[in-house]
């Protein structure tokens, strides 16, 4: 079921970009595009404006996510990959893309950078015990498991 997200054009780059969309009918993510021209020299992270603000509805957070073709292509990825985008937060929308790969690479005006998902959150309450449940893997982690 969808949920309204409304959108605010901010910073002024530029002609206004296209409103982030599903590129197919089965797409969990918007597109999220640059909203200026930039390179990234291999190595480097860089915070990339999208000259957008949104306003999540309470209940629901933003999870930005890398292109996975950016990654596959040019070693380009998100350096805290999810981000998450509260739904109180009304500032730009920005992503800090890396390069990975050992070419430079240079990302034109609108160039799609990132993916937006939106999901509902659920809030814990916490309580404080001495012990936890036990399990068959236990305390196990960082591979624990097995391959």
């Amino acid at each position: 079921m969808p949920v309204t997200l409304w959108v605010r054009r901010v910073g002024n780059r530029g002609p206004p970009l296209e409103l982030p969309r599903y590129e197919t009918e089965g797409a969990a993510g918007l597109d999220l595009r640059a909203d200026e021209p930039f390179s990234l020299a291999p190595g480097e992270r860089r915070l990339v404006p999208t000259g957008l603000s949104v306003e999540i509805p309470q209940g629901y957070e933003g999870s930005v996510r890398p292109r996975s073709g950016l990654a596959l292509r040019h070693g380009v990825g998100m350096v805290n990959a999810p981000g998450t985008v509260d739904s109180d937060y009304r500032g730009e929308l920005s992503v800090v893309l890396v390069n990975h790969g050992r070419e430079a690479v240079s990302f034109g005006r609108g160039e799609r950078i990132a993916q937006l998902v939106i999901a509902p959150v659920v809030r814990a309450d916490l309580v404080l015990v001495e012990a936890l449940g036990g399990t068959a893997r236990g305390s196990g982690g960082f591979g624990s498991t097995g391959r």
